[in-house]
């Protein structure tokens, strides 16, 4: 079963017009002699898939080993990720979504890339992607299998539509084995495409020695 949640994403579509002058400031200041490409690809990567979605992996993290923490992060996301000084553009209003053996939550954002910058950094270039944007809607599980992933045919699929006034962060199941672990360690396990949906936490043994 899937479930779909559309909204009116407003302005939403201006993020492109952003991203465009973005685009073009960059382009300028390196031709300029102002930026190194290669530093400003390495700064990208760092904050794609490093330092952003630590961020996220805090909070998930937090949620599994503080009960009273994820009820408040399930009750008012917004404020939650906030105690834990993740705050800025982007993530003004934020929705928590968990994953439980009933249900599969997966993000996408149909009409831009509304993403919540503060937990999970710059989005990937897949989620901005129009094959990925549109399938997901109609073919969740297919997206799933492409990411190497799949859920029983007894957990209900979500989708979850992110608009510019409102961004999602999925807490995904925590595996199983990681009984007295710390938050910290927790969090080794928590990765970006698992708080998109597309993916799962890691199990420990896949852990990097």
């Amino acid at each position: 079963m899937t479930d779909h949640h559309h909204h009116d994403h407003g302005e939403g579509s201006a993020l492109s017009d952003t991203a465009l002058r973005v685009r073009a400031l960059e382009t300028l200041l390196v031709e300029k002699g102002y930026v190194d490409p290669a530093a400003l690809d390495e700064l990208i990567d760092t904050y794609e898939n490093k330092i952003g979605p630590r961020n996220g992996a805090a909070v998930v993290a937090k949620a599994w080993v503080d009960e009273e923490y994820r009820q408040r992060l399930l009750s008012d996301a917004t404020a939650a990720i906030a105690e834990l000084d993740f705050t800025g553009r982007q993530g003004e209003h934020m929705i928590a979504v968990e994953n439980t053996p009933q249900t599969h939550n997966m993000v996408v954002c149909t009409l831009c890339s509304c993403y919540p910058w503060p937990v999970l950094g710059l989005p990937p270039v897949w989620y901005k992607s129009p094959p990925y944007r549109s399938r997901v809607v109609i073919d969740p599980r297919g997206v799933l299998a492409d990411f190497g992933q799949s859920v029983p045919e007894t957990t209900e699929v979500r989708v979850w539509d992110s608009t510019a006034e409102v961004r999602y962060l999925v807490i995904p199941e925590r595996p199983k084995g990681t009984d007295g672990w710390s938050a910290e360690k927790l969090a080794l396990l928590v990765t970006r495409n698992s708080m998109i949906g597309t993916g799962m936490a890691l199990n420990p043994d896949e852990l990097e020695t």
